[in-house]
């Protein structure tokens, strides 16, 4: 019995154990799938290059990704500028200030917002966000804007990470325990000294691990910055301007032109970096939250 009780225990470890090496051999596969499929283009073109040129003339065989990479960046930036102190002061709100009323009422809107279909945010971005740049808020700044234009992309992306990171930061608040609320208070501390020297302090991993989720999904979202972001070939000088992230890039053409030599190759490259963009933030992000965790010790 004894006997069968550990055989089961090791079966049960070593089928985690597979399942675990699993999960990250997807990660590889995708990654050695997008690089085969664009040896092709990195044959015939330096690879640096590529990723320095601004010139995109597929008609030409001239692929230059540097005007999708910065795009990309400067949309996702802008996005988490504006999402980050909306959702951290709400998550603050929900969970040291509000009522249990109020919570119970806001909970189910946040889950709504999170469940919305992103081509939703973007017609609601292309009647209203794209119509009041033009109009109302680029006349101030420069001569014209027609709107469909790096600032549109990350307002409409930071509506989208909005409920996701206020999801997170109310889970990781709601984690430290009540105790150092109340050891901190007892000893004369305001609410909101409290929220500054203990909540914000002890959950500061779990906050950049949010912030690193969500700047994953604004990294790979689709279908709302193709539908505001103008989708030009350029690389933005301010964020009036249009601009063309690797995502729209990739939905846009893909299917299309694909008996131009190597375009099909160049489309895979474009994944393919934003595959190595995404990796290498959240990587970047985990060596970050494992030196805070030491130094807060959590």
């Amino acid at each position: 019995m004894i006997r069968f009780r550990l055989f089961k225990d090791k079966t049960a470890r070593l089928s985690m154990l597979g399942i675990t090496i699993l999960s990250l051999g997807f990660l590889l596969l995708i990654g050695i799938g997008l690089f085969y499929m664009s040896l092709p283009i990195l044959r015939e073109k330096e690879t640096w290059k590529l990723l320095t040129s601004s010139n995109w003339k597929p008609f030409k065989g001239e692929f230059g990704f540097l005007p999708y990479i910065i795009s990309t960046l400067h949309v996702t930036f802008i996005a988490i500028i504006i999402a980050l102190p909306f959702s951290l002061l709400t998550s603050i709100y929900l969970t040291e200030y509000a009522t249990e009323k109020i919570r119970n009422f806001f909970a189910p809107i946040i889950d709504l917002l999170s469940g919305i279909p992103p081509v939703i945010y973007g017609v609601w971005g292309t009647l209203t966000i794209v119509p009041f740049i033009s109009e109302e808020i680029a006349p101030h700044f420069v001569e014209f804007s027609s709107g469909y234009s790096v600032l549109a992309g990350g307002i409409v992306l930071s509506v989208m990470i909005t409920p996701l990171l206020i999801s997170i930061f109310c889970e990781v608040f709601g984690s430290i325990p009540k105790e150092m609320r109340e050891a901190s208070l007892s000893l004369g501390a305001t609410k909101w000294q409290t929220v500054k020297q203990i909540i914000l302090r002890k959950s500061m991993p779990g906050i950049i691990a949010a912030i690193a989720l969500a700047v994953s999904r604004a990294f790979g979202e689709t279908i709302a910055v193709l539908m505001v972001c103008g989708n030009i070939p350029i690389i933005p000088s301010s964020i009036f301007d249009a601009c063309y992230p690797l995502p729209a890039l990739i939905a846009n053409n893909y299917g299309e032109m694909l008996s131009i030599p190597s375009y099909e190759s160049a489309l895979m490259m474009a994944a393919f970096l934003l595959f190595i963009i995404i990796v290498i933030f959240n990587a970047g992000s985990r060596l970050i939250l494992n030196r805070i965790e030491r130094r807060y010790h959590v």
